[in-house]
């Protein structure tokens, strides 16, 4: 075979299955070096942007206006949390796309690195640019802010979207939202339905998900560990119907609400072959640990789940499960961001340990394309370093290890969310 397996890696196209391209952002002629770092993975080493059950805030800070650039601005990134993993990541495409060859972003380079990103911000090309540099040829995009976003007319044919079920979860009430301020109610208004009990509100969940398809939108996103805990258990009718019209439902009347909205919404996702993305990990940690979603799995054979981020800390057990349940997918997304040394020791295990090699995708879970780029390069890096560990212990062939890029980097999506 020719050429090195980082070579054949370096030129794999990739199916990017999770950002958070959001069109207010990401087309945004105005960008300068300090928003990438506030509006990135890096602005979490500063501040966490959601809150815990004990906290309360205003607005989201990775959304909060930036100022101008100053080095007193970037310091506490660059200096106070330089060895953070995603400072790293986002430092290193930055030099690389908008640098002249340092390694670092420092005193002396700030200022001629933010004119830079301003200067590429203002070109209208920069974004498609930047994702045909880092051979994106699709994107799916999560526009939490608007579950029933349309992203292609705003974004480019080449995307297409989710759309997040949380407010549906959380819909009980007109005046219930979710964490990110969204309305189940509000959201069935704009498409010219409406629900005056609670089986109006079934039938019209219905048809909300009936057109995902004119919008582009080509799965569920669970994203509730952020809300509430990932424990679904079995449906109890009598009290999800019991918090219907309640402004403020029991915690248990809740709980059983959307416990019995996530069971409708997988049926439905089965009904129509749609996955389901779960989010699992971070949040409102006590309750995101993966096994708690084991018991809505097991309810819903037919329905095909993704489930996201390694479930960092438990990858383990992520692993076990999807060893067991095979309608589980799992998406690596921002798993090797966060630790690449946690990623790779559990993408050796996934390999040894999934029962077949379609079980693996992954995406950047990014806002600006600058972050984007930056964690394909990790992803590409890091998956030929695992690969090439296991060709030299003689695991697999040169020619399984290049299937195995190609389907976790590609094929594996286009299969898995029937993007022909």
């Amino acid at each position: 075979m020719n050429g090195s397996l980082r070579e054949f890696i370096e030129h794999l196209p990739i199916l990017d299955v999770h950002e958070h391209h959001l069109p207010e952002i990401i087309l945004q002629r105005e960008v300068n070096l300090l928003q990438l770092f506030q509006q990135s993975y890096a602005g979490w080493a500063q501040v966490r942007p959601y809150c815990l059950p004990s906290e309360l805030r205003d607005s989201d800070p990775m959304l909060a206006a930036t100022g101008p650039t100053t080095w007193e601005a970037l310091a506490p990134f660059l200096d106070r949390s330089g060895s953070n993993s995603f400072v790293r990541n986002l430092v290193q495409a930055i030099v690389e796309l908008h640098g002249s060859g340092e390694p670092e972003i420092t005193r002396d380079n700030w200022q001629a690195l933010d004119d830079a990103v301003r200067a590429a911000h203002r070109r209208p090309e920069w974004q498609h640019e930047l994702l045909n540099k880092a051979r994106i040829a699709t994107v799916i995009t999560d526009p939490y802010n608007d579950p029933l976003l349309d992203v292609r007319p705003a974004l480019g044919a080449n995307y297409r979207s989710v759309m997040r079920i949380n407010s549906l979860a959380l819909g009980w009430h007109s005046d219930s939202r979710d964490h990110n301020g969204n309305s189940a109610h509000e959201l069935l208004k704009r498409v010219g339905l409406g629900a005056g009990s609670f089986d109006e509100y079934l039938a019209a969940v219905e048809q909300l998900v009936a057109g995902m398809a004119s919008r582009g939108q080509v799965a569920l996103k669970n994203a509730l560990a952020y809300d509430r805990d990932m424990n679904f258990d079995e449906p109890d009718e009598q009290l999800a119907r019991a918090a219907w019209g309640k402004a403020a439902p029991t915690p248990m009347e809740q709980k059983a609400f959307g416990d019995f909205m996530l069971d409708h919404l997988c049926r439905m996702a089965a009904a129509r072959d749609l996955p389901v993305q779960i989010h699992l990990g971070t949040g409102i940690i006590r309750g995101s640990h993966p096994l708690g979603v084991a018991g809505l799995i097991e309810r819903h054979p037919r329905t095909r789940f993704l489930l996201m981020h390694l479930a960092y800390p438990w990858s383990r057990d992520l692993l076990g499960m999807a060893f067991v349940y095979r309608n589980i997918w799992l998406d690596l997304t921002w798993s090797f961001l966060l630790s690449p040394s946690h990623f790779k020791l559990a993408l050796h295990e996934a390999i040894e340990v999934l029962p077949n090699e379609s079980r693996m995708m992954l995406g950047g879970d990014n806002w600006h394309v600058e972050e984007t780029y930056g964690a394909m390069r990790t992803a590409r890096r890091l998956i030929t370093a695992v690969l090439e560990e296991k060709l030299a212990e003689g695991y697999f062939s040169r020619a399984t290890a290049e299937r195995l890029a190609r389907r976790m980097l590609h094929d594996n999506a286009r299969d898995f969310f029937k993007l022909v």
